[in-house]
């Protein structure tokens, strides 16, 4: 039986893969140090013999390393989630990304694992020209601290395939939605609703453009494109493929979804600009061509994803007290 371990495994994505991957049959061990994952997201999973729960830290590499024994491939799904405040604190996401992702890969090393599923961000293109935008765009300048982290794992994980002849699956998302989600836009506008309901603040000026992708059309992608293999005969060692829909909303659009699903008409108090805040990006739109290519399709519009977080919130309002 497949052994797989998944760091982040308490959070939004990685719990919701533990459970596929628990019920396809799978081993699964999950590590998670509950900085913001909900070990809630694992009540199920904890009750199946085939899951272990371990608490831990990527930046502890020795524990880390006896964690992974013992597993045949590896899901890196932590990561720093609090993009948008990322200047207040810019070592966070060299540390929780960059360097944990070193460590992962040390981890990896040392264990003799050698297949890696990494989940990156759109964001890495940057304030690109090219839209919609497919895996081989170039870099541009980075303008986020979360974004310019996420390139430098991109850079190692394709570095250690090469010289140590890893596997790698990279995975550039947009913004991910669904079930367990704890935070992003839908979140914060839901929690100021919750607190006033006729009014609204909103970041920018709701012309920003950006794609969404439900959470389980995420994790069928990983898996499906695992299933391919085709990192094991790709030049370097190493695919990469981007995950969303295959339009975009303006948050605008975002906005008239969630009041329209609550009956609500706040106010909108826009704080002005193309952008939410500093290294925001005021469009993100990526070509998944070369996923759906192989099959892969969305079960869910971007629309209908949004409503269903809406209304996984709504059953589930412990999460704000959680994430104080």
């Amino acid at each position: 039986m497949e052994k797989v371990f998944i760091t982040g495994a308490a959070g939004f994505i990685g719990s919701n893969l533990v459970d596929r991957l628990l019920a396809g049959g799978k081993s699964v061990v999950g590590w998670d140090n509950f900085c913001t994952g909900q070990k809630k997201f694992l009540s199920g999973a904890l009750k199946n013999p085939g899951f272990k729960l371990v608490e831990g830290d990527n930046l502890d590499l020795p524990a880390l390393t006896r964690a992974m024994a013992g597993c045949d491939t590896v899901f890196h799904l932590a990561a720093n989630a609090d993009v948008r405040f990322g200047l207040e604190h810019p070592a966070r996401d060299l540390q929780q990304n960059t360097v944990a992702t070193f460590n992962v890969l040390e981890a990896m090393r040392a264990n003799g694992i050698r297949r890696i599923a990494f989940s990156s961000t759109g964001s890495v293109y940057g304030e690109t020209q090219i839209i919609p935008t497919p895996e081989d765009a170039p870099f541009p300048v980075q303008t986020s601290l979360y974004a310019a982290s996420k390139v430098g794992c991109e850079g190692m994980i394709s570095s250690y395939c090469e010289g140590f002849q890893f596997e790698g699956y990279i995975f550039r998302f947009v913004s991910i939605l669904g079930e367990r989600y704890t935070h992003g836009h839908v979140f914060d506008f839901y929690k100021q609703l919750l607190e006033h309901p006729g009014r609204l603040k909103v970041l920018g000026d709701g012309s920003q453009r950006k794609s969404y992708l439900y959470v389980q059309d995420c994790v069928t992608a990983m898996l499906h494109a695992l299933d391919l293999g085709t990192a094991k005969t790709a030049k370097h060692g190493v695919t990469i493929y981007n995950l969303g829909a295959e339009n975009y909303v303006l948050v605008n659009d975002s906005i008239r979804f969630i009041c329209g699903a609550l009956g609500l008409q706040p106010e909108l108090e826009y704080s002005g600009g193309n952008k939410g805040w500093v290294g925001d990006n005021p469009f993100i739109f990526l070509d998944t061509q070369k996923i759906r290519a192989t099959g892969w399709k969305t079960s869910l519009t971007i629309e209908q994803g949004i409503v269903r977080t809406l209304q996984w919130l709504q059953q589930n309002r412990w999460i704000y007290e959680t994430r104080q």
